[in-house]
């Protein structure tokens, strides 16, 4: 994987995305799982990220996305926490626990282990939310490695809230 152009391709949606929401005058959150902060790194790199980012929440365990985030442990024994139902709630939740207009979420598996038959290793999910919007979510099956699958959630991650913002 070329990282120069993932590079390229992160910094373009991070200042699209920046973008969007000081022209609609909006602040994003992220809750992130597999990805681990590296959406809010992103995001806040950049000067004057305070105008657009209000917060993030790296939720890696099942304990965090319940505690942080309001996701009942009761659906992620049910649908497990890379589902789509996990995705829609980690998104809500931010919305809900932060003082954002918009949110993103991403739950996965980013390997090298950790992957079964019906999960196996690359399955993403992406939720988005916010406040007048209705919520969506994604599923990604990614290749590569543990980086290639946390660089491209992040991609998608941006890349779907861009979606919800445009819609």
């Amino acid at each position: 994987m070329d990282t120069n152009l993932i590079d390229q391709d992160l910094t373009g949606l991070v200042e699209t995305l920046t973008a969007l929401l000081l022209a609609k005058r909006k602040t994003m959150a992220c809750a992130e799982s597999c990805t681990g902060g590296l959406i809010a790194a992103l995001m806040t790199a950049r000067p004057g990220a305070s105008d657009v980012f209000e917060r993030g929440f790296v939720t890696y365990s099942n304990e965090a996305k319940s505690e942080l985030l309001g996701v009942p442990l009761g659906l992620i024994s049910r649908v497990g926490a890379v589902s789509d139902e996990c995705a829609e709630r980690m998104a809500q939740g931010a919305l809900q626990h932060s003082h954002s207009d918009v949110a993103v979420s991403v739950t996965g598996v980013a390997g090298p282990d950790g992957g079964t038959a019906d999960k196996p290793v690359g399955l993403v999910y992406i939720g988005v939310a916010g406040w007048g919007y209705d919520p969506v979510t994604y599923k990604h099956d990614f290749s590569g490695d543990r980086t290639d699958v946390r660089t491209k959630s992040c991609a998608a991650a941006l890349t779907a809230l861009i979606a919800l913002l445009e819609g």
